[in-house]
C-alpha cells in the first residue's frame, strides 16, 4: 500500500516538472526549499502509512485463544448458546480434602439420641442467653460478620446451662469455643467441669468431679484435675502445649467430651487430650458446668457456641445389617451447603467399616433437613448432601459406587414436630437403608 501512495505522488512530481519553463536563480531557490519541505512531508507520510499498515495486518491477523476479549466471548455465547447465569451445584467433602484427612485417627462418634442442643440464635445480641445462668456477666455476640451466635463470657465466674439437669453416664458433649483478643503468656484460662448435683451451682465450693481447662496464650496448655468425693484432688496434670489453638488473634477450637461411665475422654479439634478409665464416680450424678479465669485483662474473654449433648452409643453394625437401616444426626454440614463438616469423620469411619464388612450390601444415603427455609430448597439441599456422604465413602474409603445410591426428602418427614432447637437437630439426619 506504501508503494502505491509513493508511486501516485511521484507521476504527480514528474507532471509537475515536465510542464515547467526555465527557471530563473531566484524560481530555483525556492523550487529547492519546497522540494525539502515536500521531502520532510514524505517522510511523515511514510511513517502515518507504517502505522495503517501495521493495523490493517493486525485485523487480518488471526488471533489466538488467550487474547479472546470480553466481546468475543459474548459473541461466542450467543452463538453457542452457553448460559452463564447458573453454574452446576458441586458437592463437596469438606472446606479442603487435607482438613478432613487430618481426622483420621479422630474416632469420636457423637451420641445417638439427643439430649440438649444450644446454639444461642433465639437470643438477642448484648442479651445474657435466657437459658443459662451465671454468677458473673456474659453478652451473645456474633463474631466477624458471621450469623453464628456465641455467648460471650466477659467476667471471670461460672456459667451453667438451666436446661441441662444431669449428664447420662454414657454420652457425648460437643462445642466451640473461641479465645478472643491477643492472649499473650498468661493464666487466664477457660475451663468445664463436671460437678456434683449441689444446690447451688453458682458457688461450687463442694468436692468436683472432673475439671478440664485451656489456656488460649502461645505458650497455652490443657489441664485436668480429678477430686474424689471428699474433694481430695487426685489427679492434677497438664498434658498438652499449644493443643490445636490457630495462630491468630482470635483462637477457634472444636472440644469433644466423651462419657462411657466411668471413663472420660477429651479431644480438641482431631487430637484426643485426655483418656482416663476413672474419672466419674458410677453412683454420683454430674452437671455440665462452665468456668472463665479472667483477671481483668483488657481486651481479653472466652466464647462458646453450638452445645450439642447427645445420650449413647450408636450401634451402626447391628442397626444397619440387622435391622436394615441406620439413622445419624451426628454427619454435620455447615450451614445451607452440602459441605460435610470435618468432625463427622469418626461416625463415617464406622459406616465405612461396616460396608467393607458385608461386601455384599448395597446401601440408599437419604438426606433429611430440619423445616427452616423453603420446602423446595430443603428437598435440594437434603439431596446434596446425601451425594456427599456418597462421595466421601467412595473417595475416602474406597467403598465401590455401585453400591451406594442416594436421595433427599427435605423437611417432609420429620422425626420430632416440636418447635425446639432440639427437634430441628434431630431432624437433620442422615439414613442408611439397607437394599
Amino acid at each position: 500500500m506504501k508503494s502505491i501512495v509513493l508511486v501516485f505522488l511521484s507521476f504527480l512530481l514528474f507532471y509537475f516538472y515536465s510542464g515547467a519553463q526555465t527557471i530563473d536563480p531566484k524560481e530555483k531557490v525556492k523550487r529547492k526549499t519546497t522540494q525539502r519541505a515536500d521531502q520532510r512531508t514524505e517522510e511523515g507520510i511514510d511513517k502515518g502509512l507504517d502505522k495503517i499498515e501495521e493495523g490493517i495486518n493486525g485485523l487480518f491477523k488471526k488471533k489466538k485463544k488467550s487474547e479472546k476479549t470480553s466481546e468475543d466471548v459474548e459473541e461466542e455465547e450467543e452463538t453457542t448458546g452457553a448460559d452463564t447465569t447458573q453454574k452446576p451445584v458441586k458437592t463437596t467433602t469438606s472446606g479442603t480434602g487435607s482438613e478432613f484427612k487430618r481426622y483420621s485417627k479422630f474416632d469420636f462418634v457423637p451420641g445417638e439420641k439427643i439430649v440438649a442442643v444450644e446454639d444461642f440464635s433465639q437470643d438477642a445480641i448484648g442479651d445474657f442467653p435466657a437459658r443459662w445462668n451465671t454468677n458473673a456477666s456474659g453478652e451473645v455476640i456474633t463474631v466477624n460478620g458471621s450469623d453464628q451466635h456465641w455467648m460471650n463470657l466477659t467476667q471471670a465466674g461460672y456459667y451453667y446451662p438451666e436446661f441441662l439437669n444431669k449428664i447420662p453416664e454414657n454420652s457425648t458433649i460437643e462445642f466451640e469455643l473461641l479465645a478472643l483478643g491477643d492472649f499473650t503468656p498468661t493464666n487466664e484460662v477457660f475451663s468445664f467441669g463436671f460437678v456434683r448435683d449441689t444446690k447451688s451451682l453458682l458457688t461450687p465450693e463442694e468436692p468436683s468431679a472432673v475439671w478440664v481447662s485451656f489456656n488460649a496464650s502461645s505458650e497455652g496448655s490443657v489441664n485436668f484435675t480429678v477430686r474424689d468425693a471428699e474433694g481430695n484432688e487426685i489427679i492434677n496434670n497438664n498434658i498438652a502445649k499449644n493443643p490445636g489453638w490457630t495462630s491468630e488473634s482470635n483462637r477457634k477450637a472444636r472440644v469433644s467430651v466423651w462419657r462411657q461411665k466411668t471413663r472420660l475422654r477429651v479431644y480438641m479439634n482431631e487430637t484426643k487430650l485426655i483418656d482416663l478409665p476413672r474419672a466419674f464416680d458410677p453412683a454420683q450424678q454430674y452437671r455440665l458446668l462452665f468456668h472463665s479465669n479472667l483477671y481483668g485483662t483488657e481486651g481479653l474473654s472466652y466464647a462458646i457456641s453450638q452445645l450439642r449433648v447427645a445420650e449413647g452409643m450408636p450401634d451402626t453394625r447391628s442397626k444397619l445389617i440387622t435391622e436394615g437401616k441406620f439413622v445419624t444426626n451426628a454427619i454435620l454440614f455447615d450451614v445451607n451447603k452440602a459441605i460435610v463438616k470435618p468432625s463427622s469423620y469418626g461416625v463415617i469411619k464406622e459406616i465405612a467399616q461396616v460396608l467393607k464388612e458385608n461386601a455384599a450390601v448395597k446401601v440408599a444415603i437419604v438426606g433429611h433437613t430440619d423445616s427452616d427455609g423453603s420446602a423446595a430448597g430443603n428437598l435440594t439441599l437434603s439431596k446434596q448432601r446425601a451425594e456427599s456422604v456418597k462421595n466421601i465413602l467412595v473417595t475416602e474409603f474406597g467403598i465401590d459406587a455401585s453400591r451406594l445410591s442416594t436421595d433427599g426428602k427435605g423437611s417432609s418427614q420429620p422425626i420430632d414436630n416440636r418447635n425446639s432447637a432440639e427437634a430441628k437437630a434431630s431432624n437433620r439426619r442422615v439414613e442408611f437403608i439397607k437394599l
